[in-house]
């Protein structure tokens, strides 16, 4: 129990780290940026974007618009936003993977300009607004407490169980590669022995012939 309670809190910091990814960057008018997410399959993932708008109060400028894309490592697409100034996605990964979100500006504007995004993207424990269950249900604190923590267990027991099966993946591959190296060795062994067999056939006959044997 002691092992468990220790685990948990040494897991605890890092995978809450690995599922929040907020961030505010600049992109330059007419180029695109991509960010990657690793994604476990089933795992859900919400993403939020909005333009800063460089004149406050006011709409913001065509100009600055952009367009976004949310892909599988397969290629399938999940999320498109053309030409606008904030959007939201979320879905539940049918793959596992580096999840990509593209930005991009079209414009051809000169003098180029840099447009300011407000990007955050959260999955698994985090993708979980448990802040707006508490508030529609009127959950008592202690319960609230309860549930993020059940979340958390749960998503650490997932994350040790994936970590199993990607090393029971790993023994997989070695014992293959040990095998497929033994079946290697063992072929160029013989090979070796039958040339040198042959080598020394070929010369007896040779000396057969010249009677020098």
């Amino acid at each position: 129990m002691s092992n468990s309670i220790l685990l948990l809190l040494v897991l605890y910091p890092a995978l809450m780290c690995s599922f929040v990814n907020s961030m505010r960057f600049e992109l330059k008018s007419g180029q695109a940026k991509c960010m990657s997410e690793d994604i476990k399959s089933n795992a859900m993932t919400v993403g939020k974007y909005s333009v800063i708008n460089p004149n406050e109060g006011y709409p913001i400028p065509d100009s600055h618009k952009i367009t976004v894309r949310v892909r599988s490592p397969y290629g399938n697409n999940y999320h498109f936003g053309d030409n606008v100034g904030s959007g939201t996605f979320a879905f539940t990964a049918a793959e596992g993977g580096d999840y990509t979100a593209c930005f991009s500006v079209q414009t051809d504007h000169n003098p180029t300009f840099n447009v300011v995004i407000d990007f955050d993207w959260r999955t698994g424990v985090a993708a979980k607004d448990l802040s707006m269950v508490a508030k529609k249900g009127q959950i008592e604190v202690m319960e609230f407490e309860l549930k993020k923590l059940y979340e958390t267990v749960t998503s650490i027991h997932d994350e040790m169980f994936y970590l199993r099966g990607r090393e029971e993946e790993m023994q997989d591959l070695n014992r293959a590669t040990n095998t497929k190296m033994f079946t290697f060795t063992f072929l160029s062994i013989l090979v070796c022995l039958s040339v040198a067999g042959l080598q020394l056939w070929h010369l007896k006959t040779f000396f057969e012939r010249k009677k020098l044997l």
